[in-house]
């Protein structure tokens, strides 16, 4: 069935070339229009090119095009794929997590959750709004979907904007489920039917049951794990396959690097969760430790660290190329529609709208969803563990006044959103940071009035 897919921020070629290949291996979305757009005609170019190429190569059955016009991209436009950054990714993020740091706030990183979380934020929502302002008025009943980070805040500030786009947010990390479970519970994936909530890179498990028999798994995932995180690499064992292989491993089908041990690696937050809270975590320490008031004295710190750069290497040294193999969960899930297939995706990123009932409406959750030729629709993911369910409360009025800085564009509203986030534990240097990181970022916060 011929449909319109739009690629924001195409010129990308992690992104572009990525999802590229996801929908050509698509049997459901041949014949489909193609469109790449990003405002880098150079990047874009190389990535059109590149497609254009491998579907001549393949013999592939699409159209591709690219335009660095907006507008002329998302004219009778069925799917909008949002992958965006501003500036230069690494150098922002670095001083979205150590200036906050000098300034004597302790948090382990800086890129969805803390003040790291909120200057991200501040940056990358007012492109994303321009993007979702042109969706709205060309094609307002397309399906968006979201890659950018902070995924909580830019879709929980989208959806207030703009509640009547269909909006969601996607992220990998529920990816972590299908690696650990299988080898943890020595049952293959298709066996367990699991199901995760909570706040994007902040959702644990909440529930694990064997798809044949009904057993609730999670009594045995909690047994067993200590023993399987033992014997994970550690990053600096991860940091030389990368070299080695210029690659990151896939465990499964890569035991070399099981020959280099550590201890629970960059999962101390993750072994506290299970240990005094009883929930299996989804992401690590870099992720989860963001949101949490006590992080830094639990934290893996050179585990954080050693992430961080692994990642940093990963995708400097990373040459990107089009293969006919799913890597996301886009494409599923665009199928789904198209086919009323109703099946269950694990995990998406929607206002809460009761799937949580603890938690309000209109903060934007990461939950379960079935999916069908009307759409996306969240899931309840069942009862949320009480101590869990607290630290998600920490979050709401982070995420609300997160989203009032950014449409109302005062730095009243970021010192607000600054002084209730649970990890800010000093008040008195807050305006000069904020006010170093105005002047360090004013490229982009340029719009941030003084009141």
């Amino acid at each position: 069935m011929k449909k319109k897919i739009v690629l924001i921020g195409a010129g990308s070629s992690q992104f572009g070339f990525g999802t590229l290949g996801d929908i050509f291996q698509s049997q459901v979305l041949q014949d489909s229009e193609i469109v790449l757009h990003d405002i880098n005609d150079t990047a874009l170019a190389k990535v059109a090119e590149a497609g254009s190429q491998f579907m001549q190569d393949n013999n592939l059955p699409y159209a591709v095009s690219a335009t660095t016009s907006r507008q002329e991209a998302l004219q009778g436009a069925d799917y909008c794929i949002i992958s965006i950054e501003v500036g230069n990714r690494f150098d922002l993020w670095e001083q979205d997590w150590r200036i906050p740091q000098q300034f004597g706030i302790r948090q382990v990183y800086g890129e969805n959750g803390g003040p790291g979380g909120l200057f991200h934020a501040l940056r990358i929502v007012p492109p994303i709004l321009e993007i979702c302002a042109d969706i709205s008025a060309i094609c307002p009943d397309a399906w968006i979907f979201n890659y950018s980070n902070p995924m909580s805040r830019i879709c929980t500030t989208v959806c207030r904007k703009f509640p009547d786009l269909n909006f969601v947010g996607l992220c990998h990390e529920i990816a972590s489920l299908k690696h650990h479970l299988p080898t943890i519970l020595d049952l293959p994936w298709e066996s367990i039917a699991a199901r995760a909530a909570g706040l994007n890179h902040f959702s644990v498990l909440i529930s694990a049951r064997h798809a044949e028999t009904g057993d609730d798994l999670y009594p045995a995932i909690m047994a067993k794990a200590p023993a399987y995180f033992e014997r994970l690499p550690g990053l600096p064992a991860l940091s030389k396959y990368v070299a080695k292989h210029g690659r990151l491993p896939d465990i499964s089908s890569d035991p070399e690097i099981f020959k280099a041990h550590t201890v629970w690696p960059e999962r101390s937050i993750f072994r506290i969760m299970m240990d005094r809270m009883g929930v299996f975590p989804i992401t690590t320490d870099s992720h989860f430790g963001e949101y949490i008031q006590w992080a830094h004295d639990s934290a893996d710190h050179q585990g954080i660290i050693d992430f961080y750069n692994l990642y940093k290497q990963h995708l400097s040294k990373q040459e990107p190329v089009i293969k006919l193999k799913l890597a996301e969960r886009v494409v599923p899930i665009i199928e789904g529609i198209i086919t009323d297939s109703g099946y269950e995706e694990s995990a998406v990123n929607l206002p809460n709208q009761g799937f949580i009932p603890d938690l309000p409406d209109w903060l934007v959750v990461e939950v379960p969803a079935r999916v069908d030729k009307n759409g996306v629709h969240g899931l309840n993911p069942g009862p949320i563990p009480k101590a869990f369910l607290g630290l998600l409360h920490n979050q709401v009025a982070v995420h609300d006044l997160t989203a009032d800085a950014v449409l109302s564009g005062t730095k009243a509203g970021v010192m607000a959103a600054l002084m209730v986030d649970p990890v800010v534990d000093v008040y008195q240097p807050l305006e000069q940071m904020v006010d170093t990181m105005l002047e360090l970022q004013q490229d982009y916060l340029g719009y941030i009035s003084e009141r």
